[in-house]
């Protein structure tokens, strides 16, 4: 959620800076309906004076036992306060859940340095590892050698629930479970805590990290509950810390989580119909940082590089994109996406995208830090990152790591936890 004070101040910076998303934004509706809640709140406070100067004056009366006809002006006056007084805190409540509505609405403002563009063609690679190579054999797309060895299916996954959905059998489902085991492992060396959250939440939980209220057709609700299916294990493992005030000292804190994940916008752009890349559900290795805005910037280059060495050690090419404005996702301030080289393809495909949220999350979260003596508070920065998106790191190692014969070996940095060298 943005500063209600900032956009109070500089509205025209606001506009601007939203206006580099996607199209211009009017903030002056919600200027107005701030006007609104502060007028009455002044009008309010006025009255509430006069109601409690006219409490005095009938105390101080009373105690010099003035008459009825004296008291009787000054009561009149006073149930004609209390009812006005009713009624403008009702006002002010209804004004002010319209303007926390219309703060919610609002997407965050991209960082100054973010690149301006309108979609994704204006996007900057910023660095390429590894060769988008060509192999000299013939490679199958991930779906087809997973289907020719029996490793996914998605037919009986459709009669069990619809499409885009998948099972995974045997050496497919072994090696789902070998790549999460194996990212847990490799962040908790660097330092990062591993959490196990719950995978329902509740609509605050959404609100918190910004799936709500305006993409709530794109999440999983229970119908008979207020609990949604977690989109990513960002949502439960930042809101773990919501409402509470952190001592400096705690900072930063790293947190690494294994999720399925729940998506119901993965049926909506008619492409990759086939195979791991776009599902409803999926398996994510999330990277949520918590930290001090003193050290935000340097703390998101090092998520990327977190996530990146992933892929390094995987031994999969890829490249680090930084999403320009139009591209950013609703909550992000800056953005880098890591894409991964599918050989079948011949493409680069996002496998993790990175975001520093700034105090955008810990807004909507109320998530606060305090520095040791002293009394105020401040908003932390919120962080986060895929490391990796299970499902597409496993579509990148089956067409990457085919060989001639057709079947497929297994990296490395996996082979003690597969227990094997080929599929």
């Amino acid at each position: 959620m943005l500063d209600l004070k900032l956009i109070r101040e500089q509205p025209e910076l606001v506009a601007a800076r939203l206006a580099t998303r996607q199209g211009d934004v009017d903030v002056q509706p919600l200027l107005a309906v701030d006007a609104q809640v502060r007028a009455l709140a002044k009008r309010r406070s006025q009255l509430q004076a006069e109601s409690n100067d006219i409490g005095k004056q009938v105390g101080q009366l009373l105690r010099t036992g003035a008459s009825e006809e004296v008291l009787a002006p000054l009561r009149q006056r006073g149930q004609e306060l209390k009812q006005t007084l009713a009624a403008l805190e009702q006002e002010e409540r209804e004004l002010t859940q319209k303007l926390q509505e219309l703060l919610l609405q609002l997407p965050n403002l991209p960082a100054p340095d973010v690149p301006v563009g309108k979609d994704e063609t204006a996007n900057v690679v910023r660095a390429v590892w590894g060769e988008a190579y060509k192999p000299q054999h013939p490679v199958l797309p991930h779906w087809e050698v997973a289907a020719k060895f029996h490793w996914l299916e998605t037919e009986r996954a459709t009669k069990i629930a619809q499409s885009r959905f998948v099972t995974l059998w045997g050496a497919g489902a072994a090696l789902e479970r070998a790549l999460i085991q194996w990212m847990l492992d490799w962040h908790i060396r660097r330092g990062y805590v591993e959490v196990l959250p719950p995978f329902l939440v509740n609509s605050q939980a959404l609100t918190g990290t910004g799936q709500l209220p305006k993409f709530a057709q794109e999440s999983f609700a229970c119908r008979d509950d207020d609990l949604w299916l977690i989109p990513t294990a960002e949502v439960p493992v930042t809101n773990l810390y919501r409402d509470e005030i952190l001592s400096a000292e705690q900072l930063p804190i790293y947190h690494c989580a294994w999720t399925p994940c729940f998506r119901r916008e993965a049926g909506s752009y008619g492409r990759d119909t086939r195979g791991l890349i776009r599902l409803h559900q999926f398996n994510k290795v999330e990277l949520v940082k918590i930290v001090h805005p003193a050290t935000s910037q340097a703390e998101h280059e090092r998520l990327v590089q977190d996530a990146a060495s992933l892929l390094e050690a995987l031994r999969l090419p890829y490249r680090v994109v930084e999403l320009c404005t139009g591209d950013l996702g609703f909550g992000a301030q800056k953005c880098y996406d890591l894409e991964v080289w599918l050989a079948a393809q011949q493409t680069y495909r996002e496998i993790s995208s990175c975001s520093n949220f700034g105090d955008f999350q810990a807004r909507r979260a109320g998530i606060r830090y305090r520095e040791a003596g002293k009394k105020g508070t401040e908003f932390v920065h919120t962080l986060n990152g895929s490391a990796l998106a299970v499902g597409r790191t496993m579509a990148a190692i089956l067409e990457c790591y085919q060989r001639p014969d057709g079947s497929v070996q297994i990296p490395e940095v996996l082979q003690p936890f597969m227990g094997r060298e080929l599929l």
